[in-house]
């Protein structure tokens, strides 16, 4: 306007020449004015080209075997976006900044196909989360369709489906981050395991696992849970590997792919005991801290919150367990099981929180018990108050009727007592609330109990459990399968000390009519391995199961099993040596069974009927670690008492044999298992074969994330199959890559050994 104005004043002053300065004149003063209205503009510069990763017409495609590391190569790629975003800095009247992304949509070719995923990724060497970026993964199929951006690019007659190549499609990612460049990325694959004839495959025989940790406050929700320490500060309880999905769902992702087959998962859930003397035994819910604002729930479990709970216990300055799992999150693990198709068992768990130190009267006489011991050990104080009196204070007095559901809230409206009873039918509440459950426990391994006896041939415990079956089938119905998981010392005869008796303490229990099947937590020795004996095959394994320590022989002493002295599995009276061979189960679901008093064998029989109901192996694992099979049970975790290695072991850790253990296992009772006469079902049903044990905490973020969770350190050596499940033996890795290269008869007899991955 400026110009404008001066240049007609100077026309008309000067002439043509006035007219000319003052249009310059003019033009000076509208810069400047636009100048002074207008902020500052900072642009950035431009990018010509893009540089990307490595990419090259024939490179060898890398052949992976189990789960291995690889660099990508570019096969593809789009030409790169420009987007500019537009922000004023400097509050009113500030610089405008133009700042310039940009984009690319490219494919990265993998290894050759078909893979059944990706682990864990890295870009630029950092671990990276794939699920923050639009991506698709192709697993490599010989039958795969084009992927529909490069169909839209290159149009429908130019797009290759890279058939037979496991590829990634990356959308539009952003290189700001990365310097303007496609960055550098590997990823580890995970590949299925070549078949061998007639070889048993762990991901072809798994059908059932336990789901721990069974402690977690926020373990098992499958709603983002966060602590907000104060305005800003978040950490997450159950976000540890995507941003967006819980842990939980990560890790059943992770089961689905690594253990395909498997339909049945026993949830593990547990509460707390505080004695081992039965009438003093509290079993109680617990939290890991006392203040911890969460969001978007509070924690909350039987009407309790988190300032009404006992803390856990802690071990050097942390908690010895993650608190009891939220009511909701159990919910919601039952629910999102049962969306992925599972038949889920709801486990109640207890878990014996005494801690290092104590002073509490030990039941076997003293003072102190032992440090976070197993539940079997709670049991009678003899000389206190009677049997009967101590296990009524343990099972206590809570009914069905007292329960009843706000929403999916079960509310407790009995006696104000922290009982075994309230545990168990709380926990049926929940699998009421989340619209019901396969089947149920009504607890396990309760050795100590079980087999006191009042009198002779009455066992209260017992009798307790059958009383809260019947309980336990009021909330649930009929539909759903009810049983109690007995240890493998537990569940058949029994021998109390000081006498010639013979008592099937549990059989009354076996034969009530609101259990279902037979549950056993079976952890019997496979092998007797000795520094110096080699290691076993599938053969020697499977000869254990039924035979060996336990069924032929045993030893009266650990001197005797350092001597190598063992004592022959005989019956001279009545010639019924199964009756004393623990793991002679196949005897014990056909057999009549009769007790022996003083000696003398009973005329009337159990009340078990032969084949009558089936065995459910509700528990069977083995540690990975040197001559795990020894012992079976034994883990590692130095605040128990119970910890401790199998006898003779080195305590190295050994993926190979623990593998070799659940394949030998499984594969002999799908072969082996005989059929009820009665009603046409397997003693044991392989679904019904429950492995321990899977994590809802996705590997390898556990056991990495040791500031998270303590007890990571004990994940190498332990029973935890995530993380070794897509392994392979290097039996079946010879088998492979002799199939190759057209080596179809390639035997492989005698080849022992376990790596996790071979490129």
């Amino acid at each position: 306007m400026a110009s404008l104005i001066l240049s007609t004043i100077g026309s008309a002053l000067f002439g043509p020449v006035g007219g000319t300065a003052g249009a310059l004149a003019g033009s000076a003063i509208d810069q400047a004015l636009i100048t002074s209205l207008t902020p500052a503009r900072i642009q950035p510069s431009r990018l010509s080209t893009l540089k990307v990763q490595g990419g090259g017409e024939g490179a060898a495609i890398p052949i992976v075997f189990g789960r291995a590391r690889v660099t990508g190569q570019i096969i593809w790629a789009a030409q790169f976006k420009e987007q500019d975003k537009k922000r004023t800095i400097g509050g009113k009247g500030g610089q405008r900044v133009v700042e310039r992304f940009y984009s690319i949509s490219f494919a990265l070719g993998l290894c050759r196909g078909p893979i059944h995923g990706l682990g864990r990724v890295w870009v630029n060497g950092e671990a990276f989360d794939l699920s923050q970026v639009t991506h698709r993964l192709y697993l490599g199929g010989e039958d795969q369709e084009p992927d529909p951006l490069i169909e839209a690019i290159e149009g429908l007659d130019f797009a290759p489906a890279f058939r037979g190549l496991a590829y990634l499609v990356f959308e539009d990612l952003v290189v700001t981050a990365f310097n303007d460049r496609i960055p550098n990325i590997s990823v580890e694959i995970l590949a299925p395991t070549p078949a061998e004839a007639n070889r048993p495959r762990l991901q072809d025989l798994a059908r059932g696992v336990c789901l721990i940790p069974g402690a977690g406050e926020f373990a098992y929700a499958t709603t983002p849970v966060q602590t907000i320490w104060k305005p800003g500060t978040a950490q997450s309880e159950n976000l540890h590997v995507q941003s967006a999905r819980a842990d939980l769902c990560v890790s059943l992702d992770n089961l689905a792919r690594d253990l395909p087959r498997v339909d049945h998962v026993s949830l593990v859930v547990a509460w707390f005991g505080t004695d081992l003397r039965a009438g003093q035994c509290r079993i109680e819910p617990r939290v890991d801290q006392r203040f911890k604002p969460t969001h978007p729930r509070l924690w909350r479990v039987a009407g309790f919150s988190r300032a009404d709970a006992n803390l856990v216990s802690s071990v050097d300055g942390r908690p010895a367990y993650g608190g009891t799992p939220e009511d909701a999150s159990v919910i919601e693990a039952i629910t999102e099981l049962k969306s992925r198709g599972h038949q889920v068992t709801l486990n109640p768990f207890v878990m014996m929180d005494v801690p290092t130190g104590n002073s509490l009267p030990n039941p076997q006489g003293g003072v102190g018990q032992p440090p976070y011991p197993w539940r079997g050990r709670i049991t009678c104080a003899f000389g206190a108050t009677t049997v009967e009196a101590q296990i009524t204070a343990f099972f206590g007095t809570a009914m069905a009727h007292q329960f009843s559901l706000h929403g999916q809230e079960p509310i407790y409206s009995g006696p104000a007592e922290w009982s075994y009873r309230r545990f168990i039918l709380h926990q049926a509440m929940l699998a009421k609330a989340a619209g019901g459950v396969e089947s149920f426990l009504i607890g396990s391994e309760l050795v100590g109990l079980t087999h006191v006896r009042s009198t002779v041939g009455h066992f209260p415990a017992v009798a307790a459990l059958k009383s809260l079956a019947t309980q336990v089938r009021l909330i649930l119905g009929p539909q759903v399968k009810i049983g109690y998981a007995a240890d493998w010392t537990e569940y058949g005869g029994y021998n109390p000390p000081g006498s010639q008796d013979l008592c099937f303490p549990l059989d009354p229990l076996w034969a009530d009519p609101n259990i279902d099947f037979i549950g056993l937590d079976w952890y019997p020795p496979l092998t007797d391995r000795r520094a110096g004996d080699p290691k076993p095959d599938l053969a020697a394994l499977r000869a254990g199961i039924e035979g060996g320590e336990g069924f032929d022989f045993y030893y009266a002493s650990e001197a005797d099993r350092l001597a190598h002295n063992r004592a022959p599995i005989t019956d001279g009276a009545y010639q019924e040596p199964w009756v004393w061979r623990v793991k002679d189960i196949r005897s014990f679901w056909s057999q009549t069974h009769f007790e022996r008093q003083a000696g003398q064998r009973l005329t009337t029989p159990t009340p078990w009927v032969p084949q009558s109901k089936p065995i459910r192996l509700m528990e069977l694992g083995f540690p990975a670690v040197d001559k795990g099979a020894n012992r079976p049970s034994v883990f590692p975790d130095p605040k128990s008492s119970e910890a401790g290695l199998p006898p003779f072991s080195n305590g190295t850790r050994d993926d190979g044999e623990q593998r070799l253990a659940l394949e030998a296992s499984l594969s002999y009772w799908q072969a082996n298992s005989p059929i009820s006469t009665l009603d046409g079902r397997p003693m044991i049903a392989l679904e019904h074969i429950f492995l321990w044990t899977w994590d809802a905490r996705p590997f390898p973020h556990f056991p990495q994330l040791q500031a998270v969770w303590g007890d990571g350190a004990h994940a190498a050596t332990g029973h935890w199959l995530a993380g070794r499940a897509g392994g392979l033996p290097v039996r079946e890795l010879l088998t492979g890559i002799g199939a190759r290269a057209g080596l179809t008869n390639l035997t492989t007899d005698g080849v022992s050994g376990y790596i996790e991955g071979y490129v």
